[in-house]
Order: structure tokens, then sequence, then C-alpha cells
């Protein structure tokens, strides 16, 4: 019998039960076309995982938001406390800081479940920002990547919110003074500020409908937005692609790597139990959030140096540093003191930080795909304009803590607000100068590396008595990764006007090209082919690249060839781990990650 021909009926063995329920299942899911989703490439940096903390801490967060539901009542009715807390006992309060307490101190396990999830917000918001600050900082957020970056600013601003709802639930007195403020913010908004209170709080402050209001919002509304947008979020990462980082064996149309299954999966499964283990740790070892300390609210009261979690802290400073000013219009008081630092200052704060892209395409006028990113040092304005973002977030969070710093300092309280208000201005124009030079500064020394070789530490004396040090050449690929920067241009000026007849769109032009000029001037360029060439002769030869003496080459490679467009011949270094081709061709979990020509 041919080995082509099929056997009788009769004589064929059952196929294994794992074979038949995988039939079974590809007949109704087709799981047998998932083959280049199993083998889809990720790259590997540490700075990847600040998405995944993010993500394992929202895990964290869902699971014991669920568990907390099933014991805490959202209710503001008035009762008196009876339970095993005796410094309460006898006291007048809500029915949700009841339970609040009962939680804490009579529902197993309860207290430990409260500060996991306190932790895992704090964790989850902090990790967030963190990977919002390496896509600015890296470029991550260009073409075709503007929509995703729009909804991860979207999910920061609602996990803020999210943050600050769950953080109001206890009705507590120190959640309270923030409910407060949240009140006193709402009533500065101009024409609609008492009707969006009244509908917020139910009447006025502190009312009775708030905390069921907010629990609603809290445990419903934005975590199924949330849920849905991180879905989002993640199908619009496997569909661009992941970006990585530039070096040997990587373009812009593949992905070097581990595939999806079975590397990156059990990668991904083990920092995960990782993540859930340090935030275990704290829960169960960092007291947060003792509202049986502060007791339940009242308006009359408020605690001394009482301070938001941390997330808000930059609010906090923003109103307690914005000078008292108000006007009245037509009968009607405008508290610009509080409308400026609590509304108008965090919009156009995240506004500029969600508009950063096109804004950075359009002084370009780059509309390419990029899928390589780019080191901070690479692109010196837009890093030290996003440090400079950092620097007044920063300046406004310890602005939150003035009176905790003038106590802990012995300083004047009105000595340090008056520091902050300088510090807003100063910081940050100080952080963007030094942050630009030393942008410069690096850039700099990688040319010099590409043009005299890295320093050996090693002395020579030279026939004459002279005594140089060693240099050497760089390895191949530290060389690729310095010389595939891109150069970045300016946008050239406007056309001068030859009629007399002024264009009506120059002033447009004019703003566009100095803007360009601004984030692209001072680039250091790279060195020139025939600087190249002249180094490499130079090392090749035995001497140091200064003419200074001998200084032989000891990386085995010789001389390296000279491409016209000054970037240097790219080895075809065979890359670790996997390729992946593109978006269209499907990951073979094999392919080689050489460079293409």
């Amino acid at each position: 019998m041919s080995i082509t021909d099929e056997a009788p009926p009769s004589e064929r063995s059952a196929p294994p039960r794992g074979e038949r329920m995988a039939d079974w299942a590809d007949g109704r899911l087709g799981i047998y076309k998932w083959g280049g989703l199993v083998r889809k490439v990720f790259p590997e940096h540490w700075s990847f995982m600040f998405g995944e903390i993010a993500l394992y801490s929202l895990i964290i967060l869902i699971l014991t938001g669920v568990y907390l539901t099933l014991f805490f009542n959202p209710s503001m009715g008035e009762t008196v406390y009876h339970g095993p807390y005796e410094p309460l006992q006898g006291v007048q309060m809500s029915e949700a800081y009841a339970s609040t307490v009962k939680i804490s101190f009579e529902v197993r396990g309860g207290l430990f479940i409260r500060q996991l999830h306190h932790w895992s917000a704090l964790i989850m918001i902090a990790a967030t920002m963190a990977h919002t600050l390496r896509h600015l900082l890296t470029g991550s957020f260009r073409k075709p990547r503007e929509l995703n970056w729009l909804v991860g600013v979207v999910m920061l601003l609602l996990l803020t919110l999210e943050g600050f709802l769950g953080y109001s639930l206890p009705d507590d007195l120190l959640s309270g003074t923030g409910l407060r403020i949240a009140e006193g913010v709402t009533l500065a908004i101009p024409v609609v500020g008492t009707y969006l209170t009244m509908f917020l709080f139910g009447g006025e402050f502190p009312g009775t409908d708030v905390i069921p209001r907010f629990y609603g919002l809290h445990i419903l509304l934005i975590p199924g937005i949330l849920v849905a947008l991180v879905t989002v979020h993640l199908i619009l990462v496997f569909y661009h692609k992941h970006t990585q980082f530039r070096g040997p064996g990587r373009t812009e149309k593949n992905v070097v790597g581990e595939p999806f299954v079975p590397n990156y999966m059990a990668k991904a499964g083990g920092f995960f139990f990782l993540v859930s283990g340090v935030l275990a740790l704290l829960a169960g070892l960092a007291q947060i959030n003792p509202v049986w300390v502060f007791g339940p609210y009242r308006p009359d009261q408020i605690s001394q140096g009482s301070q938001p979690d941390w997330y808000m802290g930059f609010l906090e400073g923003a109103l307690r540093a914005f000078p008292a000013w108000e006007f009245t219009i037509s009968g009607h008081t405008v508290n610009m003191g509080v409308l400026i630092p609590a509304l108008v200052l965090p919009m156009l704060l995240l506004g500029v930080v969600a508009m950063w892209p096109f804004l950075e395409s359009w002084l370009t006028g780059d509309t390419r795909e990029h899928h390589l990113l780019d080191r901070p040092r690479e692109q010196a304005t837009r890093t030290a304009f996003v440090c400079s973002l950092v620097a007044f977030y920063l300046v406004l969070f310890f602005g939150g803590a003035n009176d905790i710093l003038a106590e802990r300092f012995h300083l004047s309280l009105n000595t340090i607000t008056w520091v902050i208000r300088i510090g807003i201005f100063l910081v940050p124009a100080l952080t963007y100068a030094v942050t630009k030079r030393i942008c410069l500064g690096l850039q700099r020394r990688d040319r010099d590396k590409l043009l005299h070789g890295r320093e050996t530490g090693r002395i020579k004396r030279l026939p004459h008595g002279e005594f140089v040090e060693v240099h050497e050449r760089l390895d191949r690929k530290r060389e690729y990764t310095l010389l595939s920067r891109e150069s970045a241009r300016p946008l050239p000026g406007p056309e001068p006007d030859h009629d007399g007849v002024p264009d009506p769109s120059g002033r447009g032009a004019v703003l566009r090209h100095r803007l360009s000029r601004w984030l692209h001037a001072d680039q250091i360029a790279l060195p020139t082919p025939d600087e190249l060439r002249a180094a490499q002769e130079h090392l090749a030869h035995g001497t140091d690249g200064h003419g200074a003496g001998p200084a032989l080459s000891t990386n085995g490679h010789g001389p390296h060839a000279v491409s016209a467009n000054g970037n240097g011949a790219r080895p075809a270094v065979p890359a670790q781990g996997q390729a992946d081709t593109g978006d269209d061709a499907p990951d073979t979990g094999a392919r080689s990650g050489r460079p293409r020509a």
C-alpha cells in the first residue's frame, strides 16, 4: 500500500482526546487560525513594564472591589456606632462610615482587602503616569498611534477621577474635607456652578445623595468605561505592533523579541504574581487610610495637617499657591482664585499632553509611520519640555504640603507659599535649560565616541615621552545604534512676498517655522561620511583619533565601510529572538531579525 493511501476506517485509530477537543473548539471558534496572534512578537525593555504594572493593578482593583461591594453600605443615613472599636462607641455617623469601620474590624480579611484595594489604586495611577512619560520621552505617540495616545490620556483622567470617588466613599473626616473642596470648585464654575452643585450633592452641602451617587459612578460607570478603553488600547497595541528601540536587526518593518505564546505569556504571568505579591506585602505591612483614626465627617470640623492621596497633591498645591482673586460681573461673583488653579490649569496641562503628537507632527511635517523609538537625548527640546512639565507638577505637589513642611522644618507658612509661587515659574524654566544642555552634551559625547572611539583607561607612553590614553573603536552594535539616529531638521522659512501683497497665511507659516526651529535647531549633527572615514582610518592604522600616538584597535572588526548617507554600513548582525515583519505578514516565530537592505 502506498504511503499516500488512506487506511480503511476499520484500521484507523481514534485521535487523542486533546486533539478531539481542539477540533471541536476549532469548528466553533476557528482557533487554528490564531497562529499569527499567538506568535506575535514583543520586544524586551525594562521601561515597557510600567504599562504591565498598571494593567495588573487594575485586575487587583477589580477583584478587591467586588469583594468590598459585598459589605459596604453606600448610605448617608445616620446611625450610632456600637462595634468593637472602643473610641467610636456611641458616636453618631453615617452608615457608609459605619460599614467601612465594620469592614476594617469585623469582616474576615476586610482590612487587608481594603488596604490592598487602596494601594493598588495608588500604584496603578503612578504606573500609568510613568507609562505616559515613557511614551512622551521616546516618541512612541507618533503615527500611527495618535488615537491610542488619546485613549491613554482619557484613561489617565478617568483613573484620577475614579481614585477621588473611591477615596470619598468612606465618608470619614479626611475624605469629607476633599468633598468640601470639590464643592467649592464646582461652585466656582461661572453660570452653571450652583446648578451643578445641587445636581451633584442633591441639595445643600453635604446633602444626603452624594455618597450613593459617587458609589454608582465608582463601581459601575467609570470602571466599565475604563475596561472598554483598556480593551481598545490593547487591541491597538496588537494591531500597530509594539514599538522598539533602535539596534541591529531592528527596522521600521519588523519587531525583534519573543513570541506572545509561550515566552511572553510565561514572563507576563510571572510578573503578574510578582506585582500581586508586592501589593499584598504593602497591604499587609503598610497601613493606609485608617478611617477609624479620622472619625466620621462633620462639616464644622477638619483634621490638622490633612493631605489627600498623592495624585491629588498637585491640585491641592495649586489651590494653596494661587492668590485670592475674585470680581463681580452683573451681580455675580467670579472666583478666579479657585477657577484657574482647580479647573483651567489642570485642563490646560492635560490638553498640552493630549495634543502634543499633533503639534509635533505639524512642526516637523513628518507624516511617516514610526515604529522605532527615540532615546530621550536624541530629542533634546522635547525631553527638556517634558521634564519642565514634570518639574511644574512637582512644585505644585510639594505646595500642597506647605503646612506639613512648615511644621516639620519649623519654617514660616507664608515664606513656603511664596517660594512655591516663585518656583512655579522659576523651577520649570531652570529644569528646561539644564535638561536641554545635558541632552546636547550627551549627543556630543556620542559623536565623539564615533569619531575617536571609547576610552579604555589604559595609558601608553609615546617614544618622545608623552603619555596618552588608548582609545578603541566602538563595537558594531553600539556604532549601529548611534548611527541609526534620524537627524531632524527644522522646516524652511516661508517664501518672501514678490508682488508686495502679504500672504494671508504668512503669520501662521512664520509661527510654524519658529516653533520648528525651537524643536530641532540645536540638534547635534551626525558625523559626515568623510569624518567617519578619516576617524576609522586613524583607528585602523594605530592612531588614537587625536593624532597623539598609537592606539591599536582591539575589537577585532577592523575598519567599517561607510555609506553615502553618512550612517555607515549597517552590519547584518543576526538578532536574538524572533522578528515580526509587519502588520500584514504572519509571525513565523523562527524568522531571523536580520535588517533589510
